[in-house]
């Protein structure tokens, strides 16, 4: 496979744990803006953990669904009370703190004449997991599609089970679910913090593949994006968010044959998106 296609295919595969991650906030009824902090939390943690620590990718991994899960729980709790744009404002304010924090994290070492670690706004370089297992682009692609492959199934098997639909049933009227014995307040915890950690493990990914984080790419319009990709998919299943990613790439986005239509597609595709989405 060509090397540009593979890191292309590569990028979409990692973005759909963002968008999966916004789609399972959206179950529950409510709207994220703060899904890529999560996603920069599980990359920095995971990147701590085999670039500093030696952890092996498993360990690294977990370490960073787990770090992305917990943050987004006690997020949910912060915010228990909290609905609509008020809870969307508030994960905005939250992803904003964390890239606020890791503009002031540091915490570097010299391994073999290489600074390795968080140094603020620099970000962290060398993390090297790639190349010291020689790792190709093709190889990890098939790595992080595999991961993918995994999530889903575990996502389709929840599709038709009372967990799934009683959480699309808080999502629609949580009055009505809270009458029918259902409890709202769990649902929604219960989801979030399943969304910070598919997030959380897909940045861990992206972290990986990359080499190199800084708190730069954990913006506000990562978050939009990765909300958007869900939207724009559809909420009726797992798929909606997959296809939301290949919309963005492959029929707006840069890699698409009519993207030369214009010098800066951000704009235009950019109007696609809030078209569909309304």
């Amino acid at each position: 496979m060509d090397m540009y296609l593979a890191s292309v295919l590569t990028n979409m595969t990692l973005i759909a744990f963002l968008a999966l991650s916004a789609y399972l906030v959206l179950v529950v009824g409510e709207v994220s803006f703060g899904q890529q902090a999560f996603f920069g939390i599980g990359a920095y943690i995971t990147a701590s953990a085999t670039a500093l620590a030696g952890a092996h990718i498993f360990w690294g991994l977990l370490a960073g669904a787990i770090g992305g899960a917990s943050c987004a729980l006690l997020l949910g709790l912060l915010t228990i009370r909290l609905s609509g744009i008020y809870f969307a404002i508030s994960t905005l304010c939250f992803a904003e703190l964390l890239r606020f924090f890791l503009l002031h994290l540091r915490f570097t070492q010299s391994v073999d004449g290489r600074i390795i670690g968080p140094d603020g706004p620099e970000g962290f370089s060398n993390i090297r997991w790639i190349f010291e297992n020689h790792y190709q682009v093709t190889d990890f692609l098939l790595l992080a599609v595999t991961c993918l492959i995994i999530l889903l199934i575990v996502l389709f098997s929840l599709e038709r089970s009372p967990i799934m639909l009683g959480a699309r049933m808080v999502g629609n009227d949580p009055i009505l679910a809270q009458s029918q014995g259902l409890n709202p307040t769990r649902y929604r915890l219960s989801f979030i913090t399943l969304s910070g950690a598919v997030a959380g493990f897909g940045g861990g990914l992206f972290a990986l593949f990359n080499t190199h984080i800084e708190p730069a790419m954990f913006g506000v319009m990562l978050g939009i994006h990765g909300l958007a990709y869900a939207v724009i998919g559809g909420l009726g299943s797992a798929v909606g968010p997959l296809l939301g990613v290949f919309f963005r790439y492959w029929i707006v986005g840069k890699y698409s044959p009519i993207s030369s239509l214009s010098n800066d597609y951000f704009w235009w595709s950019g109007g696609i998106f809030a078209g569909v989405s309304t």
